[in-house]
């Protein structure tokens, strides 16, 4: 470990540089729980990340990884994150915690099993502190619900979180957590991470299991859907991978892939594509000029630049949501059916007793609206997304593709709502199926974050990982907030 290393506090390490540090013994598992959980307890009243702690189980699995290493003495390789904290999204099964979204009527639910992502970090030595808050049924880009309250940013708690893992970007971001998991399947891993100054990654789709989640997501959605993480450190985020990564015999998208090296991946010679004058809201100032920091910075290491325009990204949004629909046999009303409320009518939307936040008001009223019967448009809808896909797959190549992954930085609470448009920078990547990191490249006039995703081909997560690390190094990538 390098003296620079070892004199960053445990809240600032990377999830295995503690690993490392607690194998050697130069801090103690319980030292390095018993800092996150301070700094968790201590931002909890500014940033609301936490929908439940699990802390003093977390504590006592501390002392359990703390007395093995004491007595080992068969040489034996310990788990790679033996003895380290990190949260989880609260819509990702977790033993023993709840799994509601948020949504009232789901408010005693706890989860009788591990998701496999869960279980996989699990194995790998790792002690989850908690589960962390979304939106309610996670459909939208603001962390609020009636169950658990509204999560704040990280740097600023007037502004959103992001969505729908807004509890794992502030708890990530307010250094609380070393790395978390969550779900992504418009922005909901990448705008967070946005929004909260972190790294997170999108992953192909059917590399992670989506197995273990609710809402559950089938048909087109379930390939959309990626699990993976957030860390406020670039190095974590393909050894993380790695760990959650592969099938589980559960879920019919996930697949075995061969995973690349991002040290195999060299700069000198990328193709470095951006997108310009293809959004309907066109980027702020600042977040187009940290896009373009970030380009000189590549240039300068060899990259190649090429500018595309995608004019189908103006109109994604209705092939993406028609295709997000195609195949699913639930909705929103069935899903509330099920968790024990009456199934809603107007009348009940329209009431303020009843315990829905405004996007899942508006997502019902959608339900409610007559179907239409106009399959030649559905499938015009359809052919959209497709071309969609295959011109950004096109665009992207065998290099990457920056762009960040919402048009500002984290907007004061309440002001998306509505503006479904919004996603267009983040969802045409799900759309698409490939691989996307977000990248923290430092901070606004006004001290919020800024930042640009990395997108690359199907099956490339190494190298938007490569491009994240390179541009980590350059920019420095996380700041802890001022406490």
């Amino acid at each position: 470990m390098s003296a620079a290393e070892a004199a960053r506090p445990p809240t600032e390490r990377s999830a295995f540089e503690l690993a490392r540090a607690i194998r050697t013994r130069e801090l103690s598992a319980r030292e390095v729980v018993d800092a996150h959980i301070a700094l968790l307890e201590l931002a909890a009243p500014r940033i609301n990340a936490i929908a439940m702690d699990r802390f003093d189980s977390a504590r006592s699995e501390a002392d359990a990884v703390d007395r093995r290493i004491a007595g080992a003495s068969d040489g034996g390789v310990p788990p790679p994150l033996l003895g380290v904290p990190f949260t989880v999204k609260e819509s990702i099964a977790v033993r023993g915690m709840p799994s509601s979204a948020g949504l009232v009527a789901r408010r005693e639910h706890r989860s009788s099993a591990n998701a496999p992502v869960v279980q996989r970090l699990l194995d790998a030595g790792a002690i989850p502190v908690g589960v962390t808050n979304t939106s309610e049924l996670t459909l939208w880009i603001e962390s609020y619900n009636p169950l658990y309250g509204r999560t704040s940013n990280a740097y600023d708690p007037t502004r959103t979180a992001g969505g729908s893992s807004g509890g794992e970007g502030a708890a990530v971001g307010s250094g609380g957590s070393p790395f978390g998991l969550a779900s992504d399947i418009a922005g909901s891993i990448r705008i967070p991470a946005q929004f909260n100054g972190v790294f997170g990654h999108k992953p192909s789709t059917g590399l992670v299991p989506n197995t273990g989640m609710y809402p559950p997501s089938d048909g087109a959605a379930g390939r959309m859907l990626g699990v993976g993480p957030l860390a406020r450190r670039a190095e974590d985020l393909m050894p993380v991978l790695r760990l959650i990564a592969g099938p589980d015999g559960i879920d019919p998208f996930a697949r075995e892939v061969a995973l690349g090296d991002p040290a195999h991946v060299s700069i000198e010679g990328l193709s470095l594509v951006t997108v310009e004058d293809s959004a309907v809201m066109p980027l702020s100032r600042e977040l187009r000029d940290a896009r373009e920091r970030a380009v000189g910075a590549l240039i300068a290491s060899g990259a190649r630049i090429r500018r595309v325009t995608l004019r189908s990204w103006r109109k994604a949004v209705r092939p993406y949501v028609t295709t997000l629909q195609a195949g699913s046999s639930g909705s929103t009303s069935s899903l509330i059916v099920e968790a024990g409320d009456q199934e809603p009518t107007w009348r009940t939307l329209l009431s303020r007793r009843v315990p829905y936040t405004l996007p899942v008001r508006l997502a019902l009223a959608v339900g409610m609206l007559p179907e239409s019967t106009d399959s030649a448009l559905h499938d015009r809808l359809l052919d959209d997304g497709r071309r969609l896909a295959e011109e950004l797959i096109d665009a992207i190549g065998d290099g990457v593709l920056l762009h960040p992954a919402h048009p500002r930085v984290a907007p004061r609470h309440g002001r998306t709502v509505g503006r479904l448009w919004l996603i267009t920078p983040a969802a045409v990547f799900n759309l698409a199926g490939v691989p996307v990191t977000q990248v923290p490249l430092g901070f606004s006039d006004g001290g919020l974050p800024v930042g640009v995703q990395v997108a690359a081909g199907i099956n490339n997560d190494h190298v938007s990982i490569a491009v994240a690390l390179a541009l980590e190094r350059v920019f420095g990538g996380w700041v802890p907030p001022r406490r």
